[in-house]
Parts: structure tokens; C-alpha cells; sequence
């Protein structure tokens, strides 16, 4: 993979805040990176800012702080990316490696995304409306992901994942993530852009 623009370093983004997750593993040998897979978490559900979220990708969530903890305990997952509220950015697994975001999914005919995608989670809630500083990060994030990997689609948990998944919700604006990063609708989940195809 060429990294000679100097914004990546063996998968790593150099722009996000970087916190090792020991969740993560191997790619199959020969796998392009084609997918980006968008989710929502807030821990507990619709809290903001407590850092949980980087405490569960890293194994150091404490169970005892919110009853609803006690629901994920044991848990281990992972996802490459984490956009604040505020916008910042946090990588937790090499771009190279295979992160733990997706779990049973598939898209378009191809089952275990987490083989081929890069997971970003969004703090928010499912459902809800993601801050304007969230968008202007992650939409930086996918022009030099487009960039740096053979990516063809962009789209949601809750695409990949139906009936198991909602996330992010119908409070992300993929009318406004398509039009604003400038890339065709053909990337965007099928059942949010085909009127526009």
C-alpha cells in the first residue's frame, strides 16, 4: 500500500488519536479493503464524553459503573475509528487488521465484512442527529480513505446487519454524506440512495 503522502503509517491515520485495542486480527491473505461500515455507540446508551467507549475497545471498561454495563460484560470489540461529538478522531486498529465492529453481517452478496471493512463509530445514539463537527471529521477521514484504499461502498451497521443491528439510524444524513464527500451514490447504502440513482 503506497503511504508516501506521509497521512498513513502501516494502516495507522496519522491525523486520529491512536489507542491500541487488543481486539483485532489478521486480515485473509490477498483481501482488498473495499468497505467502509458506519455505526453509532454511546456507553451508557446516549451519554457522551465519558471515554467508556475507548475503555471498551481496550478491555478496561469497569462493569460496576452503570447498570448497563452488566448487559455487555465480558464483551470484547473493536472498531478502527471513533469520531467524538466534538469531532475527534481515535484509531484503535491498524487499517491493515481486521477489527471486531461488524460481527454476522454481509453486504452485497459478501458475508463477514469485518474480513474487508474499515469500522467507524460515530458517539451518538441510533436514531438520533450526529453533530456538524462529526461530519466535517468524518468526511476528511473517508477522502483519505478513499484514497489510500480501493473503497467501494460506504454504509451502515444496520445495512450489513439487518434485524440485528440499527445503527447509526435514521438520524445520519447519507443525503448529505454523499453530496458533501463528492462521491458517487453507487457507494451508499442501496436502500438510502436509489432514488438518486
Amino acid at each position: 500500500m503506497n503511504e508516501a503522502n506521509g497521512l498513513w503509517h502501516e494502516g495507522w491515520y496519522q491525523f486520529a488519536r491512536k489507542l491500541p485495542s487488543p481486539n483485532f486480527g489478521p486480515r485473509p491473505a490477498q483481501t482488498a479493503i473495499d468497505l467502509v461500515v458506519l455505526h453509532a455507540i454511546s456507553l451508557p446508551p446516549g451519554v457522551y464524553g465519558t471515554a467508556n467507549v475507548q475503555a471498551l475497545f481496550t478491555n478496561q471498561l469497569d462493569w460496576e459503573v452503570d447498570p448497563y454495563f452488566k448487559s455487555i460484560e465480558g464483551l470484547q470489540v473493536s472498531a478502527h475509528f471513533l469520531i467524538e461529538r466534538q469531532g475527534q478522531l481515535w484509531q484503535f486498529v491498524s487499517c491493515s487488521d481486521r477489527a471486531w465492529h461488524a460481527g454476522v453481517s454481509s453486504h452485497r452478496g459478501r458475508t463477514n465484512c469485518n474480513d474487508y471493512s474499515i469500522g467507524i463509530e460515530l458517539e451518538g445514539l441510533e436514531g438520533d442527529r450526529f453533530e456538524p463537527a462529526q461530519y466535517e471529521t468524518l468526511l476528511t477521514l473517508l477522502a483519505s480513505l478513499t484514497v489510500q484504499y480501493p473503497i467501494s461502498a460506504i454504509t451502515g451497521h444496520e445495512h450489513v446487519a439487518p434485524g440485528r443491528k440499527a445503527d447509526p439510524g435514521p438520524g445520519l444524513d447519507w443525503d448529505f454524506l454523499q453530496r458533501a464527500s463528492g462521491l458517487a451514490p453507487q457507494y451508499f447504502p442501496d436502500t438510502v440512495m436509489q432514488k438518486k440513482i
